[in-house]
């Protein structure tokens, strides 16, 4: 489903991908995870988000310079954001932080990406409805539009 609404938005060259030679490529953007690994039943506990903590701030400090958008797919990347954003921006998150949600969005201050929740694209949101191709589309495109729109990076 990711692959597919990354290639509607004009952002990936085909709708699917099979094996890492399949040909696939995305275009200015970057894919990366709150933790870097799948734990039991899916459901990554915060030891396991603090553990890989330094791996996702390194991704945001070298895409730094043209960062402009994120998009967290869950609740647990949206609060792994807010964990990151000190170190990376030296920017304190939002006090009260935005509640998650999808199509929730908070704009900083110049210099820091726009922040986009989008329910994440596991198959108990995806076969249950929960998060439907339209949804998905709907993020991409104000990411894209955001992204466009503002040199935010």
């Amino acid at each position: 489903m990711l692959f597919a609404a990354l290639y509607r938005a004009g952002i990936a060259n085909q709708p699917t991908s099979v094996s890492a030679d399949d040909g696939l490529t995305i275009a200015d953007t970057r894919i990366f995870a709150a933790v870097r690994c799948a734990p039991p039943d899916n459901a990554p506990t915060p030891g396991e988000r603090d553990t890989c903590a330094p791996w996702l701030r390194r991704e945001l400090e070298l895409l730094r310079p043209t960062l402009r958008v994120v998009i967290a797919l869950g609740g647990f990347a949206w609060t792994a954001f807010w964990r990151a954003l000190p170190a990376v921006y030296g920017v304190a998150p939002p006090s009260p932080r935005p509640a998650f949600g999808h199509g929730a969005e908070w704009t900083g201050p110049a210099g820091t990406p726009a922040l986009l929740g989008c329910y994440h694209v596991s198959q108990q949101n995806t076969f249950t409805g929960r998060l439907t191709p339209a949804m998905l589309d709907a993020v991409l495109g104000r990411a894209t539009k955001l992204a466009q729109d503002g040199e935010r990076g």
